[in-house]
């Protein structure tokens, strides 16, 4: 059985307040692994205090922020990508050459993770994204040779307004769902959240990510592929595994195993994922014991599913029936 990438935990919810400057310092070097150095801190005013709230899963963290402080501080290279969403105040940063302002509205990477940057704030209101950068890996595209390659972000801002408003309204549904305490729990649903907002990475700020298949990608996208796919698929549906998982277990690159799907079977290693836990999530309601308290929302959510009428429309389509149906059968 080949080891999935990684097994994500269900996401957590922290918040902190203080009125503390040096306990602040303390608390962003730990929430985002870095160190602050060339530090320049203006007290906040009688009463203003730092808020951060945080949902997080083991690759990527959602964050609000309110920082009344004039602070400005050198930020070393830090081994994620830092999206920020400026609501209100000014956000100054220098990297890389570049003197930028950010104020409410604006939306940029904080950072080309291989630099060091120096960033200059006040009285700032943040909502801030954060994923691990082999996060990213895993929804691209590998070289051709199959070696993975480091992604790099090649402009700091939204390719364009619809990019930065699609944004904007992923991070806000999965900030909404993840604060659903029967979804954050759902180890397949936190590992799908985490894939679509690294993908929304990609789709929102120029990258190095290779889109289209390579020559051996098309020489890889064989039957045998598919058969090596289907049966990791079959093997590991229970667990949090992705497309790049999929493809490790076929021996072919990403591209391959997508353009192999696509050629033999006219889907997706995704969506043929979500075909298999479709039937796995059939066959809990069919045998379900009530005596557990299990519901077609705790099943749905089991195998990944974590819209309830995305789900109730895609088993009607599939076997003629509602999952609710089935269960009140299943029990009568």
């Amino acid at each position: 059985m080949t080891t999935p990438i990684a097994a994500l935990a269900p996401a957590e919810r922290t918040e902190f307040t203080t009125s503390d400057t040096d306990l602040t310092i303390d608390y962003i070097n730990t929430a985002y692994q870095t160190k602050l150095t060339k530090l320049r801190v203006g007290r906040a005013r009688d009463g203003d205090q730092f808020r951060h709230s945080r949902i997080e899963g083991s690759s990527f963290a959602l964050d609000d922020m309110w920082w009344p402080l004039a602070l400005s501080f050198r930020q070393e290279p830090l081994n994620s990508l830092i999206i920020i969403h400026v609501d209100a105040g000014v956000l100054g940063r220098e990297c890389g050459g570049d003197d930028d302002r950010f104020r409410a509205g604006d939306i940029f990477v904080d950072a080309d993770p291989d630099l060091p940057a120096t960033m200059r704030a006040f009285d700032v209101a943040l909502r801030l994204v954060q994923v691990d950068l082999p996060m990213l890996a895993q929804v691209a595209a590998t070289s051709p040779s199959r070696i993975p390659r480091p992604i790099h972000i090649t402009g700091y801002q939204p390719a364009s307004p619809a990019a930065a408003q699609n944004w904007c309204h992923t991070v806000a549904y999965l900030r909404e769902l993840l604060t659903n305490e029967s979804a954050a729990t759902q180890p397949l649903i936190v590992g799908n959240a985490a894939r679509l907002l690294a993908a929304t990475v990609l789709t929102t700020f120029p990258n190095t990510a290779l889109v289209d298949p390579t020559a051996q990608d098309r020489r890889d996208a064989t039957s045998a592929t598919v058969r090596r796919a289907i049966a990791f698929i079959e093997e590991c549906a229970h667990t949090d595994i992705s497309v790049a998982d999929i493809a490790a277990a076929a021996k072919v690159s990403i591209r391959a195993v997508q353009f192999a799907f696509r050629r033999h079977l006219d889907t997706t290693p995704a969506a043929y994922l979500r075909t298999v836990r479709l039937d796995r999530a059939h066959h809990d309601l069919l045998t379900t014991n009530p005596s557990r308290g299990d519901t077609v929302t705790t099943i749905a959510a089991r195998w990944g599913f974590y819209s309830n009428s995305r789900f109730t429309a895609r088993y009607r389509r599939t076997y003629g029936v509602t999952p609710r149906d089935t269960l009140h059968n299943a029990t009568a």
